[in-house]
């Protein structure tokens, strides 16, 4: 990934303002998520050292925490549930027919840039299963069968 130095300036400004402050590791991952569009290693070792705190440190909370990803994610996400009563009621499917259509492998990014396919954990639309969300946009009650209108749907609203 190349990233421009005026982000590593901003990141560094970043961690100079919060770096005095108590608890600042996950303010500043916050900020370089938001700056670089992940937070990727060279960018965990650089807050890893000024803040001195181990590299590890940094991993553990950026792989826990849902809010951070290491790599960067596409202009829109797909979240397909696999929670509980999404499983039973078909969601595997629905997910494998979202990699099939957009020609991505599940937890990866379309080689466009456009979509970021991800299989994550209850959703909280159980009385939809299963159910999907696109951004902020629900979609439920979903057909492998569905999937290329319910693309077509979100593209058209979102031209």
């Amino acid at each position: 990934m190349a990233f421009e130095q005026k982000q590593y300036d901003e990141l560094m400004k970043v961690i100079e303002e919060n770096k005095n402050l108590k608890g600042p590791l996950m303010p500043v991952l916050q900020q370089a998520q938001l700056i670089f569009g992940c937070v990727p290693e060279d960018v965990q070792k650089i807050i890893a050292r000024e803040l001195n705190v181990t590299l590890s440190d940094v991993y553990g909370v950026v792989t826990f925490y849902a809010q951070f990803t290491t790599e960067p994610r596409g202009l829109h996400t797909i979240s397909v549930c696999m929670g509980t009563a999404c499983y039973v009621k078909g969601s595997e499917p629905v997910l494998n027919s979202f990699a099939k259509e957009l020609d991505v492998p599940i937890g990866a990014t379309t080689k466009d840039g456009r979509y970021t396919l991800l299989a994550t954990r209850c959703l909280g639309a159980c009385g939809l299963a299963p159910v999907c969300m696109i951004d902020h946009e629900v979609y439920g009650r979903l057909k492998p069968s569905d999937i290329p209108n319910v693309i077509k749907d979100f593209e058209a609203k979102n031209a």
